[in-house]
C-alpha cells in the first residue's frame, strides 16, 4: 500500500431477509436484499495490519473481532493497513451487521493487497470472519452485503457458501424497517429450533420446504413487479416464522400495525425470537415512517437496490 495514497474505503451493506430466514440453513433458496445503510471501513498505511476498535467494546468483543480480521489478513499476506469502522447497523437486529462489518473490512484489505475487490473474492475473504463470529453461518448475510443486489441463495450441503442468482425487479422494492427491542442470541434460538426440527424431523421438513417455495415464487414476483405476490408471500412467510416458533407478541403486533398502515407484506426479519426487526413491503413508505417516528417507534426506510456509490 502506497502511504502517499488517499485513504482506502470499503463498504459493507446490510441486508434483510424478504422470504426464507431459517429455512435456508437447511439448504432451502432464501430472498434477500441489501439495505442502502451498513459499515464503512477506512485504511490508511500502517506498519502493521490492525483493526481499530471502539473504547465501548467489551474485551471478549474486541478480541473476537480482532481473531475475526487477522484470520482474513492473513489470507492476503496480512498487509500494512489500519482499518477504522464506522456503522450505520443497530447491532443484534437480524441486519446482518457482523456481515457487513465483514464485508466492508476485506473490501479494504484487498484493496490494501493491491487485489480486485470483486462480489466472489469479497464474500469469500468475508466468510472467514463470518465463521469465526457464528461458526457455520448459512451464507445469505455476508453474500447479500457482497454482491449489493437482491438474490436468490441456496446455500450448498455442509457449507457456509451458496449458489446465488442476481434479480432485477421493473418496479422499486421499498421496505419499511422497524426495530422492537432486544432479541434473544441467535445461537439460542437456532439451536432451539433445531432441537424440534430433530424430534419432529417430518414436521418441520414440510415447513422448511414450504417456506423455500415461497422464496422461489417470491423471486418471480420480483421479476414481473409483481409487489402484491411478493407481499403475499411475506405475509405468509410469517405465519410459518410464527408456527416454527420464532416469533413473539411485540414481533407480530408490529406486524399487523405495518399491515394495517398500508404494507403489502409484513414479517419478522432475521432469527426472530424476543425481538428483532420487521419489515414491511411499502410501495411508499415514507408517510408510515414519519408516522411511526412521531410515536418514539425506532425506524427507517430503505430502497433495496444496487451499490451504493461511495
Amino acid at each position: 500500500m502506497n502511504p502517499r495514497a488517499t485513504p482506502l474505503v470499503g463498504f459493507g451493506a446490510g441486508k434483510v431477509i424478504l422470504l426464507g430466514e431459517h429455512s435456508v440453513v437447511y439448504g432451502n433458496p432464501a430472498l434477500a436484499g441489501p439495505l442502502s445503510y451498513g459499515v464503512t471501513a477506512q485504511g490508511v498505511a500502517s506498519k502493521r495490519c490492525q483493526l481499530v476498535l471502539p473504547s465501548t467494546l467489551s474485551r471478549p468483543q474486541k478480541a473476537l473481532l480482532t481473531r475475526a480480521f487477522q484470520r482474513a489478513a492473513g489470507l492476503v499476506r496480512t498487509p500494512g493497513v489500519k482499518v477504522s469502522l464506522e456503522s450505520e447497523l443497530p447491532l443484534s437486529m437480524g441486519l446482518g451487521s457482523s456481515a457487513a462489518l465483514s464485508v466492508a473490512c476485506c473490501r479494504v484489505l484487498l484493496k490494501a493487497a493491491g487485489r480486485e475487490d470483486a462480489p466472489r473474492e469479497v464474500a469469500r475473504l468475508a466468510l472467514e470472519m463470518e465463521q469465526e463470529f457464528h461458526g457455520t453461518p448459512s451464507g445469505v448475510d455476508h453474500t447479500t452485503s457482497a454482491e449489493q443486489k437482491l438474490i436468490l441463495y441456496k446455500r450448498l450441503p455442509n457449507q457456509s457458501s451458496g449458489r446465488v442468482r442476481a434479480l432485477k425487479s421493473p418496479r422499486p422494492l421499498k421496505v419499511l424497517v422497524v426495530l422492537v427491542g432486544e432479541r434473544s442470541p441467535t445461537k439460542k434460538t437456532v439451536a432451539a429450533l433445531r432441537e424440534r426440527q430433530a424430534r419432529w424431523p417430518g414436521r418441520y421438513g414440510r415447513l422448511f420446504q414450504q417456506i423455500g417455495t415461497l422464496a422461489q415464487e417470491g423471486a418471480k414476483a420480483v421479476e414481473a413487479g409483481d409487489l402484491e405476490a411478493l407481499g403475499d408471500a411475506m405475509n405468509v412467510n410469517q405465519g410459518l416464522l410464527a408456527a416454527l416458533g420464532l416469533s413473539s407478541p411485540p414481533l407480530e403486533e408490529m406486524v399487523y400495525r405495518l399491515r394495517a398502515m398500508g404494507a403489502l407484506g409484513a414479517k419478522l426479519t432475521g432469527a426472530g425470537g424476543d425481538g428483532g426487526a420487521v419489515i414491511g413491503l411499502f410501495l411508499e413508505p415514507e408517510p408510515a415512517v414519519a408516522k411511526l417516528l412521531e410515536l418514539g417507534v425506532r425506524c427507517f426506510s430503505s430502497q433495496l437496490a444496487g451499490p451504493r456509490a461511495l
